[in-house]
């Protein structure tokens, strides 16, 4: 394209927001399916008897299988492309999801939380390759932001949804119910979704918008040179320390709720939603955030920096959550937490597609998402060992608290300038 991007008006059309309407909707799926184990928590060690130990272990297989799902879907994304990896991906995840109605014990919960973890993997990468695709620069931490508020939308509507589901029915009633979520889901994006060049609703100004970015040659890097790239490892590495985080909050803070405020099935629902909805806020707001200030005219590098540094700062509070006793207090302080982890994701997900040709991004998120379970791995039996031993939650929100400057300091350090990769 010979316009340069500032002399490019914007379209008038809004194909590429349907897009992101379906992704937002997919990784809301996506986090029901993966929240309700955590949800269920409280209901499903008091009938079968878990200690916080085998509930870790429960979740160590899901991040197993996540670890390893997440570098082979990158891989299979930039093959097979968005449309065709996330049917593969969401057909694995729903199946297996509705088998966790088919369990009764620490094994058969732990397969169906593997084949969880292995299609569940697939949605970030499918999804960062499809606005990678659909989105030009100036609009993707915004785009990326939005999709990923659906983290947050399924986070709100599982402890909402969940326990009326189990008075209701059943728990078992309750996975076969949500898991007709993503055949819905599947039979939309196999309607509605195909490469903007393809696309017979886009209008060529559009496509023009879509495409004003330099040219690469979307050709793959083979994984032997990606390996090796300071760049790959700044997302990578950025990935293993916050991604733990998320997990525990995820997984852990229903609990958490539970136990410290004295609340039940009925009414741990409402302070998890909100918590879930101030997040919504900040992943939002965080792709705005670096967006905005790319158009005022700050680079790329400096923009996603300061969002992040401002998001890392927001996360200092929750070392002191847990002397907190007023329980809509601690909604506001670990409300905070989780909106700057969003939004700080946000951004982060977002450099892959800053530095990398479109061929290579999802191999690299795929990566970044390996090295991130693997952490959250280590985290979950790490945080299974503390509560047994010291039934405490002090040292886990002092961890929270530090890991976002620490990711900061280092994708600083491996990438100072955001530079590109040749492809």
């Amino acid at each position: 394209m010979t316009e340069a991007a500032g002399q490019i008006a914007k379209p008038s059309g809004r194909v590429r927001w349907i897009v992101v309407a379906l992704l937002f909707t997919a990784t809301a799926i996506n986090y029901i399916d993966r929240q309700m184990i955590g949800v269920l928590k409280p209901t499903l060690s008091a009938e079968l008897g878990w200690s916080e130990g085998d509930f870790a272990m429960i979740v160590f297989w899901f991040q197993l299988a996540y670890a390893i799902g997440y570098i082979s879907f990158g891989r299979i994304v930039d093959v097979l492309g968005a449309r065709l990896g996330y049917t593969v991906a969401i057909a694995i995840w729903t199946v297996s999801h509705m088998a966790h109605g088919l369990a009764s014990g620490l094994i058969s919960f732990a397969i169906a939380r593997f084949g969880l973890g292995l299609g569940e993997s697939g949605n970030f990468p499918s999804g960062i390759k499809a606005v990678t695709e659909w989105f030009p620069q100036r609009e993707r931490a915004f785009a990326i932001g939005l999709f990923n508020a659906g983290a947050n939308v399924g986070a709100i509507i599982t402890p909402l949804l969940i326990p009326l589901l189990v008075l209701w029915f059943d728990w078992r009633a309750a996975f076969y119910i949500t898991g007709i979520f993503g055949v819905l889901w599947l039979i939309a994006w196999l309607r509605l979704y195909r490469q903007p060049e393809l696309h017979p609703r886009l209008s060529s100004e559009e496509l023009n918008w879509i495409r004003q970015d330099p040219a690469d040659t979307g050709a793959a890097i083979p994984w032997s040179r990606l390996l090796f790239k300071r760049e790959t490892w700044a997302f990578a590495l950025g990935r293993l320390l916050i991604d733990p985080i998320w997990w525990f909050f995820l997984f852990w803070l229903p609990g958490y709720m539970f136990d410290r405020y004295n609340l039940d099935l009925k009414t741990f629902g409402l302070p998890l939603a909100a918590i879930y909805l101030i997040s919504d806020f900040g992943s939002i707001a965080g792709g705005w955030l670096s967006s905005r200030l790319i158009r005022a005219g700050f680079t790329a590098n400096v923009a996603r920096k300061m969002t992040m540094l401002l998001c890392a700062v927001c996360v200092l509070p929750i070392w002191f959550a847990q002397s907190i006793d007023n329980v809509w207090a601690a909604v506001l302080v670990i409300g905070l937490a989780t909106a700057a982890h969003q939004a700080f994701s946000a951004n982060l997900f977002t450099l892959p597609s800053d530095m990398f040709p479109r061929g290579a991004v999802a191999s690299v998120i795929g990566i970044g998402g390996t090295m991130g379970a693997l952490g959250g791995m280590g985290m979950s039996l790490f945080t299974g060992y503390i509560l047994d031993t010291t039934n405490s939650y002090q040292l886990l929100f002092a961890i929270c608290a530090s890991a976002y400057i620490a990711a900061l300091v280092v994708i600083h350090l491996l990438s100072p300038r955001l530079a590109r990769v040749a492809p």
